[in-house]
């Protein structure tokens, strides 16, 4: 029996069990973590674009894929519409339909609308296989430790459940996994030269691309990879097969998705991708051309090539900018190389607070350990420089950058952070663990490996015994060489107690980890902004005023009704109210938005002929000072301005500010402010339940008299979160003669 077990040890049979065991609980963990959201709320759509996609799921799977791609949404940015199917990455909504329709067919009625919470751990499980497979491409199949380090360490990153919790419908809950799939893939066809590796990546590339707009990031790492591997000595016609493959065919195929379509060979973010392969070509041309000629005449040939290919290239490169083939580089391109871009030039970019640069503390809030571990594992792959380690070194460098422009980029960086994290962990847990199984060996606490493997190599009977005794005496001796030496003794207690002390270490800040990620997915990203958590003095409370609204939206307001409000809450509003929007948060058309902001920021009597103007019946405002909550529109109100502002010149951000240039609502209040629609509509009442106290701002609020003429309140929640006002209809003119 012990014979048996030792044998089963030394096989690889039982790492093999454990491996896929511990690979599988990982999955299963990264699926569990996410659902507190639904355990403390109830199955519900978070945010806000996610109730978009929630709705556009709903109609590919009640009417089916033609009419979803040919699907004109009258009820969105009234009165222009939007034309759904060429505006929107269905990845997202493909993937969850797909799961509908398979649980549909194995006889589970399961609504839609679960589905699309469920389907963001779903995907964050399958995250974790392929992290794993990645990380297990990085040190070539020979360290699964590390890749089971990456898979455990994604499961629960904080910075990676922030998108992914349960209700979070997003479409990086589902790009995550496209992104390190596409990765995974390329760096097999890169280690093996393999086409069919490269056909994989291909197809992984275009679920990329259908799910999200951050396939950019992909377009452009990987011709820098290449770029990097022809300058370091280390091109190799795997690199040829993979990433010539990967661009004809990947770009192919990216432009099947409509919203892509022929930008992904006209837009300059793709530039790179084009100008790499044809250097690539003209590389290995000139390689062949070297390996038949002289050096003499290689080097004749060289100078005249490219100064006659580089002309002709440059010269094709300014017809095409000048004559607009080529399309200008997004805003949010420019923001991601100029931080300060937006706020200068697209203020509507700028007023997102995902689009803020990061702070410091969220590297550790959302990685916690892993900001340090990452770097001893980018260490680690400089010190054994392979193609996929380079890979994955600019992998990590580019992502830590982006994600310091840009606070959203987090999600990017946390799956290489966990990747190169596990290196780390797992070069140095491994040898410092060596040294530990030496010492314990050497002190015959354990058998020794070589011992091992000669016990599970014997045969049954005498030999058995003999390979036992002599294993003893091979023991033995050991024992007696090691004792012979007191100073070998002294070295040896202290490898022992420092290889214990690393090993204790890491249990400690692993026990940290899981801790803090624990808190991470429960407190700080499993509430539902749709939902609130409130605690009073008996205890927790849920605050639920913006449903509230939304059914008396859809129960009250005509069928037809247009509703106004600050872009933040459109898609809430035609998911829940099923009422029709002036804006959303599709932000395609600058003007529309601003000129929202600019009614938000005048007087009633202005925005009054700007809602008749826009055919407005109801407005839509958050006010949170009764309860605190700071996320109203009071608190945004400066972006409505200068949005509006960058339309109209006369609105200007200063007109609502104090003398000191503060934003106060207290006795030094500006003028405009105080007779803006908004404050209007927020403080209408409010001084009649109130001292005028305002929770949100921490301060008594001034000028509470607030008079409508052209507005009504028709609808305010229970905790005044959300305040409906209709917009009066124009005063009778009396009878006109016909």
């Amino acid at each position: 029996m012990t014979l048996n077990l030792e044998r089963v040890v030394a096989s690889k049979t039982l790492p093999t069990v454990l491996r896929y065991a511990a690979l599988t609980a990982a999955a299963v963990l990264a699926f569990a973590i996410r659902l507190f959201s639904v355990v403390r709320y109830e199955p519900v759509i978070h945010e806000f674009d996610p109730y978009f996609n929630y709705r556009a799921t709903r109609v590919l799977v009640d009417k089916g894929l033609y009419e979803f791609w040919n699907w004109f949404d009258d009820t969105s940015w009234y009165p222009l519409g939007r034309d759904v199917g060429g505006t929107v990455y269905a990845g997202t909504m493909y993937s969850a339909a797909l799961v509908y329709w398979v649980l549909q067919a194995l006889g589970f009625p399961v609504d839609v609308r679960y589905v699309c919470v469920f389907v963001s751990p779903l995907w964050a499980s399958f995250t974790t296989l392929t992290t794993y497979a990645f990380t297990n491409e990085l040190t070539e199949q020979k360290d699964s430790i590390a890749g089971l380090f990456a898979a455990v360490f994604v499961a629960i990153v904080p910075g990676y459940i922030s998108r992914s919790s349960a209700g979070g419908f997003d479409n990086e809950c589902v790009a995550i996994f496209a992104l390190m799939n596409t990765f995974y893939l390329f760096m097999k066809a890169v280690n093996t030269g393999a086409l069919q590796w490269a056909l994989a990546c291909c197809l992984g590339y275009l679920y990329m691309v259908a799910c999200w707009g951050g396939y950019i990031f992909i377009i452009n790492l990987i011709p820098i990879y290449v770029i990097v591997m022809i300058l370091a000595g280390r091109y190799s016609h795997r690199i040829y097969v993979a990433y010539s493959t990967f661009y004809i065919l990947g770009t192919l195929l990216s432009m099947q998705i409509r919203f892509v379509g022929f930008q992904a060979v006209q837009s300059a973010e793709h530039m790179l991708a084009a100008v790499v392969f044809l250097a690539l070509q003209v590389y290995c041309l000139g390689q062949w051309i070297r390996s038949i000629v002289a050096e003499q005449v290689y080097h004749a040939f060289v100078r005249y090539f490219v100064i006659i290919v580089g002309s002709a290239f440059a010269g094709l490169g300014v017809l095409l900018l000048a004559t607009g083939y080529i399309q200008p580089w997004t805003g949010r391109f420019y923001t991601l190389l100029d931080p300060t871009y937006a706020s200068k030039h697209i203020p509507i970019i700028a007023s997102v607070s995902e689009h803020q640069p990061t702070a410091w503390s969220s590297y550790f809030f959302d990685l916690h350990f892993l900001t340090v571990l990452a770097p001893l594992g980018l260490y680690y792959c400089f010190q054994e420089l392979t193609d996929a380690t380079l890979f994955a070194i600019l992998y990590f460098v580019f992502a830590v950058y982006f994600s310091g422009v840009m606070v959203r980029l987090m999600l990017v960086l946390a799956p290489a952070a966990c990747a190169m994290g596990a290196v780390g962990t797992s070069r140095l847990l491994q040898s410092f663990a060596v040294d530990l199984k030496a010492e314990l060996a050497e002190r015959n606490w354990i058998p020794w490996i070589s011992d091992m493997q000669q016990a599970s190599n014997a045969s049954p009977g005498k030999k058995h015994t003999a390979g036992a005794s002599s294993t003893s005496s091979t023991s033995g001796n050991r024992g007696r060489v090691t004792g012979s030496s007191q100073g070998n003794n002294r070295a040896s207690a202290l490898r022992l107690e420092v290889s214990l002390g690393i090993l204790f270490s890491a249990l400690l800040l692993g026990n940290a980890y899981v801790k803090h990620c624990v808190w991470a997915a429960s407190e700080a990203y499993s509430s539902p902004s749709i939902v609130l958590a409130g605690q009073g003095p008996s205890g927790r409370f849920l605050i639920d005023d913006f449903r509230e609204a939304y059914y008396w939206l859809g129960s009250n307001a005509a069928a037809d009704a247009k509703i106004a409000s600050w872009w933040d809450y459109g898609y809430q509003i035609a998911g829940m109210g099923f009422r029709t929007t002036i804006v959303d948060n599709n932000t395609w058309n600058f003007t529309h938005i601003a000129t929202v902001g600019n009614m938000l920021s005048r007087p009633e009597k202005q925005a009054y002929q700007i809602a008749r103007m826009l055919d407005v019946d109801y407005v839509l405002v958050i006010f949170g000072g009764l309860i605190g909550y700071g996320g109203d529109d009071v608190n945004k109100f400066l972006w409505p301005v200068r949005i509006g502002g960058s339309v109209d010149p006369t609105l200007r951000e200063a007109q609502f500010l104090t003398r000191r240039g503060e934003f106060r609502l207290d006795e030094e209040m500006a003028p405009a402010m105080r007779e803006s629609l908004l404050f209007k509509l927020c403080y209408h009442r409010y001084g009649e339940i109130s001292n005028g106290y305002d929770r949100a701002r921490g301060y008594r609020v001034a000028h509470l008299d607030v008079r409508l003429e052209l507005f009504e309140e028709a609808f305010t929640s229970e905790h005044w979160i959300v305040r409906i006002y209709r917009v009066k209809p124009p005063s009778n003119r009396g009878n006109v003669a016909w």
